[in-house]
C-alpha cells in the first residue's frame, strides 16, 4: 500500500513546494489564532492556488462556527476540512452536509477510553486523524510534538481511512508505522527548526524516511 503523508501548518510558498516535491499527498493550513502556524484567509488562498494538482489541500480548524467556515471555503480552494476541536459527531455530519467537502476529524488519544471515539467518529467522518491528546494545560489541540502509546491503536479494523499524528519525526516514523500499521501520517512540529518555522531539508528527510519505511 502507498504511504501518504500530510505536512501540516505550512505558511511559506517554498515549504509548500518542498512538501509537494518530496511526495506529500496532503498539505495543511492552520486556522487557529493561538497557533504559531496560524494563517489568514488571504495568505492561505495564495498558498493554496499554487499547490500542484493531485496534492490535497486541507484546512485545520478548531471549533469553528459556520460564519468562519463559510468565509473559509469561499476564499480558499480546499479539498478537505479538518476538525481539530471538540466537535460532536453531529457537528461533523453538519459540516459535511453544509460544505460538500470531505471531513477529517481529529481524535486525541491518551488511554484506552479515548480509543472508543474511533468507532463513534468513524461513522460520520470521511477520515480520522489519531493524535496525542494534549495536556490539560496546553493551549494547542495539536502540533505539540507529543506522541502517545502507539499500542493503543494497533488494531485490524478501522471504520474509515485514518492518519497517525503526534510527535512523529524522521527518527521514529518507521517504528510508528510498524507498531500501528499506519499508512497515512500527519506531522507539523517534526519538520520545524522552531515552533511554526518549517525546514525544507527536514521535510525532505522525513518524506524519504517515511516512503522507504516499508
Amino acid at each position: 500500500m502507498d504511504i501518504r503523508v500530510k505536512i501540516c501548518g505550512l505558511k511559506q510558498p517554498e515549504h509548500v513546494a518542498a512538501a509537494a516535491e518530496a511526495g506529500a499527498a496532503y498539505v495543511g493550513f492552520v486556522f487557529f489564532e493561538k497557533s504559531p502556524r496560524n494563517v489568514g484567509l488571504e495568505q492561505a488562498r495564495m498558498l493554496a492556488i499554487d499547490v500542484p494538482v493531485g496534492v490535497a489541500k486541507v484546512a485545520l480548524t478548531v471549533n469553528a462556527d459556520n460564519a468562519f467556515l463559510d468565509q473559509l471555503v469561499e476564499t480558499v480552494p480546499l479539498d478537505m476540512l479538518q476538525l481539530h476541536g471538540n466537535e460532536s459527531p453531529e457537528r461533523v455530519g453538519e459540516v459535511r452536509a453544509r460544505y460538500g467537502l470531505p471531513v477529517m476529524k481529529a481524535i486525541g488519544i491518551a488511554d484506552a477510553e479515548d480509543v472508543a471515539k474511533i468507532d463513534i467518529y468513524g461513522a460520520v467522518a470521511d477520515q480520522l486523524l489519531v493524535d496525542a491528546k494534549p495536556p490539560k494545560t496546553a493551549e494547542l489541540p495539536g502540533g505539540n510534538g507529543l506522541s502517545f502509546d502507539w499500542r493503543l491503536v494497533n488494531r485490524k479494523y478501522w471504520p474509515c481511512p485514518w492518519m497517525l499524528a503526534g510527535g512523529l519525526t524522521v527518527d521514529n516514523v518507521a517504528e510508528a508505522m510498524q507498531m500501528t500499521g499506519a499508512r497515512q501520517l500527519d506531522l507539523s512540529s517534526g519538520v520545524e527548526s522552531a515552533p511554526g518555522v518549517k525546514d525544507a531539508g527536514m521535510i525532505r528527510a522525513f518524506m524519504k524516511a517515511a516512503l522507504h519505511a516499508v
